[in-house]
Parts: C-alpha cells; sequence; structure tokens
C-alpha cells in the first residue's frame, strides 16, 4: 500500500518537488475523493485524498515521481435533476493535468448514465481503459538565456497557423517530425517564418482537446482542436516522441522561435470543454463538480446552457473556475513561455449572468493580474449566444480579431455597393471602435481570412461553399463568404480568370498590410493554398487543410509578393502608426497626416462618400504626420505614400493631385503585376500626370527622395 501524507491544497494539481508528488484538486460536491494510480499492466491502486481544505481535496506521495499515470474517482451525489453528477465509476482527468496521454474511446463507460436513457440511474461500468490518464510532469527544463521578443503591436505581423497542418507535408522536415511541436521548429520552417517578416505565430488549439463522438462515427476527426479536456496539458497527438515527453518537446519549440524573434501566441478554448451537454461523457469537471464548473438552466439544472454552440458554457460566475482559467494562463505564460493569448468566442466569457458584461469579474482578474495583463491578449468578440457580437467592446488592455474589417475589405474587392464610408474606417485602424476608450489602432487585429472559412485562393475561385468531404449534406459552414469566383466556380485553365484571380489576391494582401492596426494572415495564404472551396475544414485532418510545399501547389509570385509587402510594412511606420489620424483631411480642407481624393485627384466631398456605386479613391498617407516618438524620444519621421484604390470593374485614369505638398512620385507597387517593382522598373511621376489604374487594382507610389535630392 502506497504511504501518503496530508499534503497541501496548493498549488493545484500534481506537483513533484524533486522528492515526490503533492497531489490536489478541488470538489465541493465530493463527498471522498480517490486518488488512482496506474501500475505496470495497468494495474489500479486506489487511495483516498487524507485532507479537505476549502473544498479542496490533497495529498502527498514520496517517491512518486514523473512519468507515473493517474486519475480521480469521485464520490458524491449523483443527481441530475438538481444538477450533481458525480459518479465514482468514471476516472477523472485531473483538472490541471500538466501532461494528458490515451485516447478516448467512445463507447457506453464514458456516460455517467445508462446508455439511451440521460434522466435514469447512473451508469456503474467502470471508464478506467476508455479514457486518458493524466501523468505527472517534471517542472525542470534548461530554458538558457530565453527571452521574450516583446515585439511592440505596431511591429506585430500575425502568422495563424496549425501545428499539424503547417509541416505535415513540408519535404524538408524529417517524416518523424511532420506535424509534430520538434517539426514546427525545424530550420527550414523557422526560415519560411523568418523570410516572409512575420513576427508572432498564433497556433490553433493545443490544449489537450478529444474527437467529437459524431465526428468519430462518420470517420472523421477534430482537426482543429476547440474541444479541449485539459487547460495546462499541451496536446500530445503533436508530440514527435512518446506522448509523456510532450512538454519538454514544446518548450523547445517555443525556445527555438524566441532565438528567431518569432512571439508565440496560443488559441485557448476556456469558453466550453468537450464534456458536451447533458448527453455528454463525464471526463473531468462534470464528475468533479457539474454545478460549479459549468453554466446549468436556473429552473432545469439537468441541462445546460450553452453560448457556444458545442453544447456547454463554463460558468465564469465561480471563483474556482476563474482560478482554474488564470492558473493555466499563468502556467503557459511563466512556465512554457508562450507570449499571448487568443480567446475563442470571449464573449462567453463576459457572461456573469445572461449579458456580456465588459466590466465582468474574468477582465478584472485579467486587469490586476502582474503577468497575464502585460501578455497579448487577443478577444475573439462574439459567441452565438444573444448580443453576443461584441467587436469594438472589450475593455482597453484587449486586442480583438475584427470581423468588420473581413467583412468590409472582402466586400470592397468584390465591388459591392455602399463601401467607401466603411472602407475608410477600416483601413485607418476602426477608430470609430476603438477610440473613444483610448485604445490604439493595435486593438485591431486585421484579418481578411482566417482558419475559420475560405483561404485566401478561395475566396477569389468560389462563390460558395464546398464541403461534401464533412458528411453533413454540406449544412455545415457559412453561407455568408462575401467572396467571388471571378466569373468561374472553382479551378479553371482560363488564363484571363486566373490572372484576375491573382490580381485580387494581391489586392486583399496590400490591403491588409498596408491599413492601421495589426495584419494577421493565414498560414498558407502566402503559398496559393486551396482547400477546394471547403469553408469549414475543422473535421479535415488531410490533404485539404494540410500544406501542400510542392513546387507544383506553390504560388512562387504570390509568395514574393507577400514577402516584399510585408517588408514594405516593417520599413515604413506610415502603415503601421502607433496612434490613429488625427486630421480632418477626410472631408476637409487641408492635409495633415491623412487625405482621401477622388480618381481625378479633388478632395473627397460629402457628395462622393455618400454615392453609393463609387468605388475608387486616392489615399495620401503623410510621413511627416505620424505626430510619435520612438523608445529613445526622437520623432518618427517617414516617407508619404499615395494609394490610388481601383474596384471598380473597368480601368479608370487616376490624375496625381496637384494640390498635395509633396511630389515627386515613384511607383512601388501594381496589383496588376506580380511583384513589387524593382529598380530598373523605375517609374516616376509628377504632381499632375495621369496614371492608368487597371480595373480591380492598387497602385501604391512613394514620395521619390531621389528625385526631391
Amino acid at each position: 500500500m502506497t504511504q501518503i501524507w496530508p499534503g497541501n491544497p496548493f498549488p493545484l494539481g500534481a506537483t513533484y518537488d524533486g522528492y515526490g508528488t503533492n497531489f490536489s484538486v478541488f470538489s465541493e460536491a465530493a463527498d471522498r475523493v480517490e486518488l488512482c494510480l496506474f501500475h505496470a499492466r495497468g494495474r489500479e491502486e486506489r487511495i483516498a485524498l487524507p485532507e479537505v481544505t476549502g473544498f479542496v481535496w490533497h495529498g502527498y506521495l514520496p517517491d512518486v515521481g514523473p512519468g507515473q499515470r493517474y486519475g480521480f474517482r469521485v464520490h458524491g451525489p449523483y443527481e441530475p435533476t438538481n444538477g450533481f453528477r458525480c459518479n465514482p465509476h468514471k476516472l477523472l482527468l485531473d483538472p490541471y493535468a500538466k501532461t494528458v496521454v490515451g485516447d478516448l474511446d467512445w463507447n457506453e463507460t464514458v456516460f455517467g448514465y445508462r446508455f439511451g436513457d440521460p434522466d435514469g440511474p447512473m451508469n456503474t461500468r467502470n471508464s478506467s481503459r476508455s479514457v486518458p490518464r493524466s501523468v505527472v510532469t517534471s517542472p525542470f527544463f534548461d530554458w538558457g538565456n530565453d527571452a521574450p521578443p516583446h515585439t511592440p503591436w505596431n511591429r506585430t505581423v500575425i502568422y495563424e497557423a496549425h501545428v499539424k497542418g503547417l509541416t505535415m507535408c513540408h519535404p524538408d522536415v524529417p517524416e518523424h517530425e511532420r506535424g509534430t511541436y520538434s517539426g514546427l521548429a525545424h530550420p527550414s520552417v523557422i526560415q519560411h517564418l523568418i523570410d516572409l517578416g512575420v513576427t508572432a505565430i498564433e497556433l490553433m488549439p493545443v490544449h489537450r482537446f478529444v474527437s467529437e463522438h459524431h465526428l468519430v462515427e462518420r470517420g472523421l476527426t477534430d482537426y482543429w482542436g476547440y474541444n479541449s479536456i485539459a487547460y495546462l496539458a499541451p496536446h500530445d497527438g503533436y508530440a514527435s516522441v512518446g506522448g509523456e515527453r510532450v512538454v519538454p518537446e514544446f518548450k523547445r519549440m517555443v525556445k527555438t522561435l524566441h532565438e528567431a524573434g518569432i512571439e508565440v501566441i496560443l488559441d485557448v478554448v476556456y469558453n466550453h470543454t468537450a464534456e458536451g451537454n447533458h448527453l455528454g461523457p463525464t471526463l473531468n469537471l462534470k464528475g468533479f463538480d457539474n454545478p460549479a464548473y459549468y453554466r446549468l438552466m436556473d429552473d432545469d439544472p439537468r441541462y445546460y446552457m450553452d453560448y457556444t454552440g458545442t453544447g456547454n458554457s463554463m460558468n465564469m460566475r465561480h471563483p474556482h473556475v476563474l482560478q482554474l482559467i488564470m492558473d493555466s494562463l499563468r502556467y503557459w505564460t511563466t512556465e512554457m513561455h508562450v507570449d499571448g493569448f487568443r480567446f475563442d468566442l470571449a464573449s462567453t466569457l463576459a457572461r456573469e449572468l445572461h449579458d456580456v458584461d465588459r466590466l465582468s469579474t474574468f477582465f478584472e482578474v485579467i486587469q490586476q493580474d502582474p503577468v497575464i495583463s502585460q501578455v497579448k491578449l487577443i478577444a475573439e468578440p462574439w459567441d452565438v449566444g444573444e448580443g453576443g457580437y461584441q467587436v469594438g467592446n472589450f475593455p482597453p488592455l484587449w486586442s480583438e480579431w475584427n470581423g468588420r474589417f473581413r467583412d468590409t475589405v472582402r466586400d470592397y474587392w468584390r465591388g459591392a455597393d455602399q463601401t467607401l464610408p466603411e472602407f475608410a474606417s477600416r483601413f485607418t485602424g476602426s477608430s470609430d471602435l476603438y477610440q473613444s476608450d483610448r485604445r490604439r489602432p493595435s486593438a485591431s487585429i486585421n484579418f481578411v481570412t482566417c482558419h475559420d472559412g475560405f483561404t485566401l485562393r478561395d475566396l477569389v475561385s468560389y462563390n460558395d461553399k464546398h464541403n461534401e468531404a464533412n458528411a453533413e449534406d454540406n449544412r455545415d459552414g457559412t453561407d455568408d463568404n462575401r467572396s467571388w469566383n471571378c466569373g468561374v466556380e472553382g479551378e479553371t485553365d482560363d488564363p484571363a480568370v486566373q490572372a484576375l484571380r491573382s490580381r485580387q489576391q494581391r489586392n486583399l494582401l496590400v490591403t491588409l498590410l498596408l491599413s492601421q492596426g495589426v495584419p494577421m494572415l493565414n498560414a498558407g495564404d502566402e503559398l496559393g493554398r486551396s482547400q477546394g472551396g471547403n469553408n469549414n475544414a475543422y473535421c479535415q485532418d488531410n490533404e485539404i487543410s494540410w500544406i501542400d510545399w510542392s513546387d507544383e501547389a506553390v504560388d512562387a509570385d504570390l509568395h514574393t509578393f507577400t514577402r516584399q509587402l510585408i517588408a514594405l510594412r516593417r520599413d515604413h511606420p506610415v502603415f503601421r502608426r502607433r496612434r490613429f489620424f488625427e486630421g480632418k483631411a477626410a472631408r476637409g480642407v487641408e492635409f495633415v497626416d491623412i487625405a482621401w481624393l477622388t480618381p481625378d485627384g479633388q478632395l473627397m466631398s460629402d457628395e462622393d462618400w455618400e454615392s453609393g456605386y463609387a468605388k475608387s479613391l486616392q489615399i495620401f498617407l503623410n510621413g511627416d504626420g505620424l505626430a510619435s516618438r520612438d523608445d529613445r524620444g526622437q520623432l518618427v519621421e517617414d516617407t508619404s505614400f499615395l494609394l490610388l484604390c481601383n474596384a471598380h470593374h473597368e480601368g479608370l485614369t487616376f490624375h496625381i493631385p496637384d494640390d498635395v505638398p509633396v511630389g515627386p512620385w515613384v511607383v512601388v507597387l501594381d496589383t496588376a503585376e506580380p511583384t513589387l517593382r524593382r529598380e530598373s522598373q523605375r517609374e516616376a511621376l509628377a504632381r499632375g500626370d495621369d496614371r492608368e489604374v487597371v480595373g480591380r487594382s492598387i497602385v501604391v507610389l512613394r514620395v521619390d527622395e531621389e528625385a526631391r535630392a
């Protein structure tokens, strides 16, 4: 019989100190909690935790160390009608497990109720052989001189990527490392990110997750990973070696990215778990303390409040739920050295009663935390509940995925009417959404595509979704794509259509990367990646979702164009201002820091802005009007730029304005061309000159400093 000492209530979870391991779990509902140790050949040893302090059950086991597999069994009320679902026949994962191994076998044993009768008696079949197990993890790792890059927001360029999909087909990555943390840290992958110029990689969920039952039944998997069961454990399916060694492999990946100057941001899913609703399995939180961890229906606690569309919502009103989330965030920051978080369906986290509350306890604890308040915090500012769309309404500390930027830019370039005023707001950093609470342009995370929806290439190749591979009769995924196939649905050999699609991709990239705010690029878009029109590839762990790095699949010109464009943004602070524009040139008479002009070179009038059919304009960005200082207090200055934007389907003649107090100009890029201009292609324009701009294209001009000298 293993000896157990009283131990300590904190820290929660399994904590190895070099001599033994302290085990600690919260459950207000429990009458007794058993720690289950698994030995050779699967033998299970059950040990009652001897102490309970403030509803935290704890005990210390000397001589138990890293590699020990364990779980818990909770004895307490099984009263679904009252919200309690304790069931000692179900082996439970440690909510604070730092390593989780093993697969979930979807069978009758994993459910707390007798199969087919959720309102019936307790299911007494043992789930031990069917569920993953927690593993005691060593906290020791040699970080060396690792330091976070601390890239300022206005210099940040985010690259959203999937750990597996990024490297699964990469020819330079050794086969056993493809699709893993080690594969992502491979020199060839790191070099691609460096050459591209991105400063941060935002990883889709790496918290330990499982695939939903309905997907497994259809022979599919949860590829995206938005189905967490352990908030402190990296997903072991992305480990190149044994799952028990996943933590040091993840740390080595972070350390390698930091050495390259690249930050690591995690997409985290604290709004719900994989346990689903009253019909779902009992894997951890449901069995420990169902009414504490989950939002239950007030009038019938058998059922769950569902603001996420996944079956349950975390109970942000309970202090131990907030503690779990904050402890998880601090662990990933202090122990795993990540640099920030993107919060999935963040509106759910702000629901204390029913409505989304920007003054909720969740935001308060984030604001006052000395660790988490200092990292990059990004909200997906919506959920599926009533009033869940909250773009622009998060507190000052936060940045937000700007869905209105995505929609407006897509509408503008597909030729929708009534877009010019909205386009101007999005291009200048969405001050209408963020300036009132003194946030800066960095509050807006600008994106045109992301993991959810069409890729950039598909956005210009498909009018409709093509999700047949998901086996849901093409009913899943949004129908609001705001895409345009350029005249032909799907792949085509028509050179005119291909040329237009390439131009449209460049138009979208120029708008994304030269707008104020923080640009986010969807991994593979720079290579011309396609998903065959699938706009909801959440269950496609295959070539549909994986990036194809082969020479035949990669659009080399698009890759070069994207790399050059990011470098242009990096080299010119006029495209990444720290503060919003202050001039009134949009409808005034002076050229201050920005001016909006018609194609014929005149300042835009109210009538011009209100013309619903207008799709073309000039944007003057004054490099002398930045009005900010660098870290050493020096005034930030830049050259001036003029953007000729023509979203009309026909070519237009643009008149270079006579009244703009700078010039002459030189062409930097023309999206009718595959790459940015080289010096040998120099094209100079003087004030008062005319320049033809082909239909659906942008020409970017820079003040010709050589001519001025």
